[in-house]
């Protein structure tokens, strides 16, 4: 399943000192509003859950909007270097203040590359080789770390399939720098068309820069945990409903796999408070301070997912241990069931036995009735003591 990030519509119109005309004929950008290159790679737009790896999609943001068409990789650099110098011309032709942020960045999304494929955005982007082989090769810890003027970040993406009690994890690397964004996606989880769309739909939010998309990834990832947690929540209380239920059954499996999955589920959540509270706090460089209250929310909102889930497996312990004491309950039922019975047959093979000795002077032997003399003596013990049983629950 690739990326289905799509660049949105190239048609749209410019406000006045909004986003540049998808169809400015500005020298300075060159080539990058133009056809794909011929790399063999997925085109993003109409780029399907099909076959297709590698670069999904690589598009230019510039003063919150993205400019119509598809940036070569070869040249992304330098459009994002290009359009950052019009947009301080336009600041300073405006009067406004040189120091401020104009946001011109490129961002490139790619799904479960080879290292073939990513070394060329390696290159192009002067990746570090020890971040390039953690987004080449994945199952990393969600982490954030600095490389120069580079900050490359890592989050497990989830997704819960109800009808197993599965949790699906993936990952989503990004490298940020001051005018690009490399995303690489791992697994089926989190797609970023939406979190793209929805972005391109923000331009207020998108001039942040690399920050913006920061924020609207882990925003997106941080709302498929609450998705998750509901799932596994439901799961949970069916299981304590089951447990205390009353049926015979043993929950002890049921249990124990949805242990397994919240364990998968926490080590996906819980390491990721540290990067969000240094993100909230804007203890990282490079990255645009404006965007801290966004990363304050969702911290928030992962603190609150980290909590239920450390409940979830605090509510499966004790319905574990419910269970297992349900299950010795029922066990001790069924022994004291057993010993009635085996007490009313011994009263009966006791009886048979005395009578079946034939001594010579046992006086029943010989008489009429003495058949169901011993017939009657069996029947009334073992009713009296099926009536005892009885009164005191063991049957």
């Amino acid at each position: 399943m690739t990326d289905q990030t799509t660049p949105s519509s190239t048609g749209r119109t410019s406000p006045p000192g909004g986003p540049p005309s998808p169809d400015d004929p500005s020298p300075t950008l060159g080539g990058a509003v133009a056809d794909r290159p011929s790399t063999g790679r997925a085109a993003a737009a109409g780029d399907g859950d099909g076959a297709g790896s590698g670069i999904v999609d690589c598009a230019l943001y510039e003063n919150g909007y993205r400019r119509g068409g598809v940036v070569p990789l070869t040249t992304a650099l330098e459009t994002a270097h290009a359009a950052s110098s019009r947009s301080a011309e336009r600041a300073a032709g405006a009067g406004r203040d040189s120091g401020e942020p104009h946001a011109s960045f490129v961002w490139i999304g790619l799904h479960e590359p080879t290292a073939t494929q990513f070394q060329a955005v390696a290159e192009e982007f002067a990746l570090h080789p020890l971040a390039v082989e953690d987004a080449v090769h994945a199952h990393q810890r969600p982490k954030l770390e600095n490389y120069g003027d580079t900050v490359f970040v890592v989050f497990k993406t989830v997704r819960y399939v109800d009808p197993t009690e599965v949790v699906e994890i993936g990952e989503i690397m990004l490298f940020l720098g001051s005018d690009f964004v490399v995303s690489v996606r791992h697994g089926a989880g989190s797609a970023l068309s939406d979190v793209r769309r929805d972005l391109e739909a923000r331009p207020e939010l998108l001039r942040a820069g690399p920050s913006a998309v920061l924020y609207a990834v882990a925003d997106r990832i941080v709302d498929d945990y609450k998705i998750a947690e509901d799932g596994v929540a439901n799961d949970v209380e069916e299981i304590e409903a089951q447990v205390f239920s009353g049926d015979r059954d043993n929950h002890a499996e049921r249990i124990y796999r949805l242990k397994r999955e919240i364990l998968a589920l926490r080590r996906a959540v819980t390491p990721l408070a540290s990067p969000l509270e240094r993100l909230a706090r804007g203890q990282v460089q490079c990255l645009d301070s404006r965007t801290a209250p966004y990363f304050r929310d969702v911290h928030d909102h992962l603190l609150r997912t980290a909590e239920r889930v450390d409940g979830f497996d605090e509510l499966l312990n004790s319905a574990l241990e419910a269970n297992v004491a349900g299950v010795t309950m029922r066990q001790n039922e069924d022994m004291r069931k057993i010993t009635a019975w085996v007490a009313i047959l011994a009263w009966i093979t006791m009886v048979a036995g005395i009578y079946g000795m034939n001594f010579d002077y046992m006086p029943e032997l010989h008489w009429v009735l003495g058949y169901p003399f011993a017939l009657s003596i069996m029947a009334v013990g073992a009713g009296v003591l099926y009536r005892v049983f009885r009164k005191n629950s063991w049957l």
